[in-house]
């Protein structure tokens, strides 16, 4: 999916992830006037809370913009998430390693997104995770559980149930 995003292009209608922010609708194109200069702006709506995001097309690969994961990723994040959790890496500063994860939440690869998940829970069974980690590892979790949901057209409570299940430990 991920090597193939120079190529996509946001079609009126379609689901498209905005990375850190979840699931959203497209809902049109619209030319502003911005600081003197005429933008074409993709308009979207978060499946989330409704609220509205416009993006200029200039700057969609810029913002990660992307389309929705398809079959074949959905079943390699399960893949992901049935393996076992890795550790942090070695050598970094705590404030480091945060640093890395806050980092690639807002990439928003669902892979990377899987990896922080299941890493985070299994290091939370063997220690206590503190307040940057837990607040990382919910990010983290309701952005895939949103984008699994949307991909599998599932509830995501079902999505939230089957995750707990594929990490054998409770996530919340």
């Amino acid at each position: 999916m991920e090597h193939e995003l120079e190529s996509w292009e946001a079609r009126i209608g379609e689901l498209a992830v905005y990375p850190g922010q979840g699931v959203a609708l497209v809902e049109g194109v619209e030319r502003q006037q911005i600081a003197g200069e005429w933008l074409e702006l993709i308009v979207l709506r978060k499946l989330e809370d409704q609220s509205k995001i416009m993006v200029p097309q200039s700057n969609v690969g810029e913002v990660g913009l992307r389309p929705l994961a398809d079959a074949s990723d959905c079943a390699r994040v399960w893949e992901i998430l049935a393996l076992p959790g890795q550790p942090p890496q070695g050598g970094l500063p705590w404030s480091q390693q945060l640093r890395e994860y806050q980092e690639t939440l807002r990439r928003g690869s669902i892979f990377a997104l899987s990896e922080i998940v299941r890493d985070l829970v299994h290091l939370g069974g063997r220690k206590d995770l503190s307040v940057g980690e837990r607040r990382v590892l919910e990010s983290a979790r309701a952005l895939l559980v949103q984008e699994l949901a949307a991909a599998e057209e599932s509830a995501p409570e079902e999505i939230a149930g089957r995750l707990e299940q594929a990490l054998g430990v409770a996530t919340a």
